[in-house]
Formats: C-alpha cells, structure tokens, sequence
C-alpha cells in the first residue's frame, strides 16, 4: 500500500498535471523520432555502415532527416524539465540529486544529437571528400559513442534509479519501482557496447521499457490528481 507524500505546493493538482504531460510528451516525442529515423536513414544500423556511406545517405534525405534529429534532440531535452518537475513530487537526497543527474542526462545528449542537423548537412554530399568522413567519424566517436551515448545513457539510468529510490514509498509503489530498475540496468549495459555488441540490444529493450515505465508514472500521477479534486 502506497502512503500518500505531505501536501505541499509542488504537489498540488496543477503540478501533477503538468509532470505528467511532460512524462508523457517525453516518451512519446523521442519513441516517434526514432521510429521516424529508423524508417529514412535505418538508424542506427546505419552506423555500421563506412562514414563515407552514411554522409551520402544522409545527403540523400537530409532536410527530413536532420528534422528528425531535432525531434529527437528536442525529446532528449524534456527529460531536464522531467527531472526538475518529478524531484518536487517528494524531498530527501535522492531526489534532490535526481535533479542534477536529470537535467545533466538532457543535456549530453542533445549535444550528442545536435551535430546531426548542425554538422553533418555541411559534411554530407553525392561524394564526401575523405577529410569530411574523417571528421564525421570523429563526431561519432567523441560527441555520439563517449558524450551522447556512454555518459548520456550512464546518467539517464543513474536519474532513473535515484527517482526510484526517492519515490517508491510515496508515489510509484514496488512495481513501478522495480520496472524502473530494470528499465535503467538494461540502459546501463548500453555504455559498454564499444566493447560488447549486444549490449545494444539491451539498451534497446531498456529504453522500450523505460518509455512504458515513463507512461506509466503519468497514469499514476493523473490518477492521483483526479482523486486530489
């Protein structure tokens, strides 16, 4: 049996509300631009792919697939707002810590994202030169592999867990604690896939579980404002 937090002025009706759009909004925008790119640059499968071959694609497509990224950069970025709006649903060090380590998740990895429709347009054509895909495998290795990927997917899991820690007596119950756990291991593993391939399908999976993990710390916070009215 979940005990409800101490009314206070972050958590009223209006708060809720508003945490659970950005909850929402969160999941939804970063599954839809992924599912977007996978479908008009078979990301990220095509990373595997030579630089050189990556440029040409993308320069085949490139104002729908740079819109795509800022989608999904645009979707990284809610988890900061996320961050600071779930760290006022209670009080104690987890969750004041979840702030920092939330608003720091977002921020890694948009600048992992944003050298897609910044960049790369300018490094892209029919026939890339060496010099750009060089420099485009550099952009993948220290702004994507180290910055947005391996710390971004390092801190978003840390931010899920400390969420956990700070809110499962009061808010999101064992269950929903326990799928966010799961959900931020599995993304965890993600840091170690330079080393491991299938350690990204586990992050896959991770992040599939943590979308539904997000939706479902919405429904329970619009349930909990209806029954506040």
């Amino acid at each position: 049996m979940m005990i409800a937090p101490p009314t206070t002025p972050t958590t009223t009706r209006a708060a809720l509300g508003r945490t659970a759009a950005l909850l929402i909004a969160g999941a939804v925008v970063v599954n839809v631009a992924f599912l977007g790119l996978g479908t008009a640059f078979d990301y990220p499968e095509v990373l595997n792919q030579p630089p050189a071959d990556v440029l040409v694609r993308f320069h085949a497509n490139a104002v729908v697939i740079g819109a795509l990224f800022l989608l999904l950069a645009a979707g990284a970025a809610l988890l900061a707002p996320i961050a600071i709006a779930v760290s006022r649903l209670g009080t104690g060090a987890a969750l004041r810590a979840s702030r920092i380590v939330g608003v720091s998740a977002a921020i890694v990895q948009v600048v992992g994202l944003l050298r897609w429709p910044l960049v790369v347009p300018f490094l892209a054509g029919e026939s890339p030169t060496p010099s750009a895909a060089q420099t485009f495998d550099t952009l993948n290795l220290v702004l994507g592999t180290t910055i947005g990927e391996t710390i971004g997917y390092a801190l978003t899991a840390a931010w899920t867990v400390l969420v956990c820690l700070g809110l499962s007596r009061t808010v999101l119950g064992r269950m929903l604690t326990t799928i966010g756990i799961v959900a931020a291991a599995l993304i965890a593993v993600g840091t170690v896939e330079p080393f491991l391939p299938i350690a990204g399908l586990a992050n896959f999976v991770g992040y599939i579980v943590w979308s539904a993990w997000l939706i479902a710390f919405a429904v329970l916070l619009l349930v909990r404002r209806r029954r506040s009215a």
